[in-house]
């Protein structure tokens, strides 16, 4: 076999099990910006965590509104699928297209409600559209003290650290005191 038909041969594999690794399903639920719940044809339910994209979180400034940016383009609607990993909390983490091929993940980068997941991704043209909407101060950009969502749950897990700890050397205090 010619390098040229083992090229077209290999190519057509990876085609077909793009093509069969597509979902479509219908948008039920919007967690929060970067993951929704979706409804497929056996009706079984399926939480996806969205690729390439990490919105605020629940909270977090703007994460109501990247939510609600979310819901405004996949609620209630007809959506198409790609598995890519899983998470450790068991979603699916996944490719979403919407409407006529559009990539939910960019879109959302694009008007400013979430950052391009540059750690798990090697998509370099969301980073563009990342540093255009900062650029022109789009959604979560409009704003000074922006804090990534990652850095925003670290701050958090701190101070939760911080308090178990006080509560813990108080406890401590307690029982000394009361010897």
């Amino acid at each position: 076999m010619g390098i040229v038909k083992k090229l077209f041969f290999l190519m057509l594999i990876g085609a077909s099990s793009l093509i069969l690794s597509q979902t479509k399903a219908k948008v039920i639920g919007v967690k929060d910006g970067d993951t929704i719940l979706v409804l497929d044809q056996n009706n079984n339910q399926t939480t996806l965590r969205l690729a390439e994209v990490d919105c605020p979180e629940k909270g977090q400034p703007f994460g109501k509104n990247a939510k609600q940016f979310t819901s405004d383009l996949v609620y209630g609607k007809q959506i198409q699928y790609y598995k890519t990993n899983s998470d450790r909390y068991g979603r699916i983490i996944a490719k979403v297209y919407f409407n006529n091929d559009q990539y939910l993940s960019e879109k959302i980068i694009k008007e400013g409600f979430g950052w391009w997941y540059y750690q798990y991704s090697d998509n370099q043209n969301l980073g563009v559209l990342e540093s255009k909407a900062r650029s022109l101060k789009l959604g979560l950009w409009s704003g000074s003290g922006t804090v990534s969502p990652w850095e925003w749950r670290k701050a958090k897990r701190a101070a939760y650290q911080e308090r178990k700890a006080k509560a813990k050397l108080s406890s401590i205090s307690l029982k000394e005191i009361s010897k």
